[in-house]
C-alpha cells in the first residue's frame, strides 16, 4: 500500500450517527473510504468489523485496502467527541 496513505489516516471526522447509540459500519466504512480519497485521491476499500459505539474512547479496528492493491492497512478508529447526533472520531494507521 502506499505509504502515503499510512500518512492520510491521520484525520478527524463528523459523522451523523443517525439518531442511535452507535455510528452503522457501513456509514463508518463510506465516510473512512471518503475522508481517505481526499487526501489521496482515490478511495480505498475499507472494511469494519461491527458499528462504533457513540461513546468518547470508543474504539474499533477497520482495515483499509488501496485500489489495485492487496496491501493492507490496519486502522483504530476511536471516537473522541459526541454531540447529540454528531460523532467526531480519529483514523490512524496501527503499526
Amino acid at each position: 500500500m502506499p505509504r502515503r496513505l499510512l500518512v492520510a489516516v491521520l484525520l478527524v471526522l463528523g459523522l451523523a450517527a443517525c439518531g442511535t447509540d452507535a455510528v452503522a459500519r457501513d456509514e463508518l466504512e463510506s465516510q473512512a473510504a471518503a475522508a481517505l480519497e481526499e487526501q489521496i485521491g482515490a478511495a480505498p476499500e475499507v472494511s469494519c468489523p461491527d458499528d462504533l459505539p457513540a461513546e468518547v474512547g470508543a474504539t474499533t479496528e477497520c482495515v483499509a485496502t488501496a485500489p489495485g492493491s492487496d496491501e493492507e492497512v490496519r486502522l483504530e478508529i476511536t471516537v473522541t467527541s459526541v454531540d447529540g447526533d454528531e460523532v467526531q472520531f480519529d483514523i490512524k494507521p496501527i503499526d
